[in-house]
């Protein structure tokens, strides 16, 4: 089967295609982007109308809040109610950068983007082609503060994309005209960004890590001086938050690497007729039966999710019967990973 980690793609787009792009965000339209975690599908996050159209475009439920994209120049307070100190210090350490920090949403800020909610999601991504999209867009607003609500530009539920390509393969029904898609390279971080939740301090609430990603825990510990707590039953519904998510067609199981071994060689996985793809870590572990491809990634966490869901696109597109996945280590750094896996898993039952 073809290289699924090849980077290798159109040139970033240009000044042109930039201004362009702006203003149709302004006009209350709808543009794919490129940024460091996942390509988001962006629209004017103060517009009602068009954030119902990245709702309508992806089959997303309504309750289920998006994330607002700001340049580095624009200023969170204008859409969070209050910056505490803790955020402030999250921001200086890590944006731009794939941290979303959910915090009080300001009353000038419409809650299409917030699910109902009374917070919000803010985040300011490092890729240049998101940065200068969004200074743009900013630039055409009259108070200069313009933010794009984006949440990854695939239909709900389905695994995210990396590449331009990508999302054109989402949305076939969509011409040039109802979505612009702006290239910008493979997605560097490949998983979608760490959420924490800084809404509920004033409740006496602290720091809650509601989606692990590129950023750790240890490292949000190390800026506040405290570990992020694990979500509650009352925080805030974010986005990938539910159970089954990040999804491919083909089936997908996660299965140990002991287990994994037995299972193949017993023949326990299916008849001979089931084309079976088996991603393993480091080195296929025996010789492939018939009907069985070992793909190999590196047992590095961060390597790993940068390639992960292009593989999953080009195994759904190669025709498996199932795909079962080596469950990865369990330890912090692989986190984010073992997340966005089990949630595509469970999917599948």
């Amino acid at each position: 089967m073809p290289d699924p980690f090849a980077d290798a793609g159109p040139a970033e787009a240009g000044p042109d295609q930039i201004q362009e792009a702006a203003r149709r965000l302004a006009q209350g339209r709808l543009v794919a982007f490129p940024t460091e975690t996942v390509y988001g599908l962006g629209a004017d996050a103060e517009n009602p109308e068009a954030v119902a159209r990245i709702y309508a475009a992806k089959g997303r439920p309504s309750d289920h809040p998006v994330i607002v994209h700001l340049s580095p120049d624009t200023d969170p307070g204008y859409w969070a109610a209050s910056i505490p100190a803790q955020a402030q210090r999250l921001m200086e350490a890590f944006w731009p950068g794939p941290l979303t920090l959910i915090l009080p949403r300001a009353a000038r800020i419409p809650d299409a983007v917030s699910g109902g909610q009374d917070s919000i999601g803010l985040r300011c991504p490092s890729h240049p082609v998101a940065q200068r999209l969004l200074r743009a867009f900013a630039s055409l607003k009259p108070h200069g503060c313009g933010g794009v609500a984006a949440p990854s530009a695939n239909q709900f539920g389905q695994v995210s994309p990396t590449r331009a390509d990508h999302v054109r393969d989402e949305f076939p029904h969509l011409d040039a005209q109802a979505l612009m898609i702006l290239e910008g390279g493979a997605s560097k971080v490949g998983i979608e960004s760490t959420i924490l939740d800084l809404s509920r301090l004033d409740r006496g609430i602290g720091p809650v890590l509601l989606r692990p990603g590129h950023v750790t825990a240890a490292q949000i510990a190390g800026v506040l001086g405290e570990a992020p707590a694990l979500p509650d039953s009352m925080a805030p519904r974010v986005s990938g938050s539910l159970k089954a998510h990040y999804a491919p067609r083909t089936p997908v199981s996660l299965v140990d690497a002991g287990a994994l071994v037995a299972l193949l060689r017993e023949g326990a996985a299916g008849g001979r007729d089931r084309r079976l793809a088996v991603v393993v870590l480091d080195a296929a572990p025996y010789a492939a039966p018939p009907g069985i491809d070992w793909v190999v990634l590196p047992a590095d966490p961060a390597v790993y999710a940068r390639r992960l869901y292009a593989l999953l696109r080009d195994l759904d597109e190669a025709g498996y019967d199932r795909i079962l996945l080596q469950r990865p280590p369990a330890g912090p750094a692989w986190q984010g990973v073992n997340d966005r896996i089990t949630r595509a898993a469970a999917a599948f039952g």
